[in-house]
């Protein structure tokens, strides 16, 4: 199947990524087992930063990003979708537009809107059936903001937080871009230009836009 293959962008043939799967294929685990292991633990272990925006192509190797502390939506999406074809279980990016309701003041100063595109997510393939699951938000960036953690359990999807834990409205999908076999590197320098024309008018010989 072609969502198991290694490329570029998902180099999973590399040690850092080896590494990063090498506790899972321990033992005789099911996919399921492996899928919500490794999931937690990207969700987790890489804090969520969506301040930064990279145009720079190896930046978005999963590689690199296993050697970051953080990665924002896409990014840690990458990692997941390597980890998890690294241990044999089909995996895709999957693109979209959200809102998001809760952080909209600082969203509003840093890129002018409380939307943010491309947001990224992960499908995978585990025991035939496909699901949805998003590894942005970690444990602790959810406590901040009074919002549950997304679990995984390997059987349902997982890939929105409508609510906090008083009802407010927190995150809020606003279009759909499809998903994608490989990254769609010049795809989603696009959108973000087209979304942010802003940022990238300061200095157009920039790469890495830290807000």
């Amino acid at each position: 199947m072609r969502y198991l293959a290694p490329t570029y962008f998902f180099d999973y043939t590399s040690q850092p990524i080896r590494e990063l799967v090498a506790e899972f294929r321990e033992g005789s685990r099911s996919e399921k087992e492996m899928a919500v292991g490794l999931y937690t633990r990207v969700r987790d272990n890489w804090k969520y930063d969506p301040y930064r925006i990279s145009l720079e192509k190896a930046d978005f190797r999963a590689s690199r990003i296993a050697g970051q502390a953080s990665g924002n939506c896409v990014e840690k999406s990458i990692l997941l979708i390597a980890g998890l074809r690294a241990l044999g279980i089909p995996a895709r990016l999957h693109l979209g537009k959200v809102k998001n309701h809760l952080a909209a003041e600082r969203l509003k100063e840093k890129f002018g809107s409380d939307e943010l595109t491309p947001h990224g997510m992960v499908n995978a393939c585990i025991d035939g059936k496909w699901l949805k699951m998003s590894p942005a938000f970690n444990r602790e960036l959810c406590e901040k903001f009074d919002v549950e953690p997304l679990e995984f359990d390997g059987e349902n999807d997982s890939y929105l937080q409508a609510f906090d834990s008083e009802g407010r409205l927190f995150m809020e999908y606003l279009e759909d871009y499809g998903h994608f076999e490989d990254v769609p590197l010049d795809f989603m320098i696009n959108n973000l230009k087209a979304h942010y024309p802003h940022i990238f008018d300061t200095d157009k010989n920039k790469s890495v836009y830290r807000l």
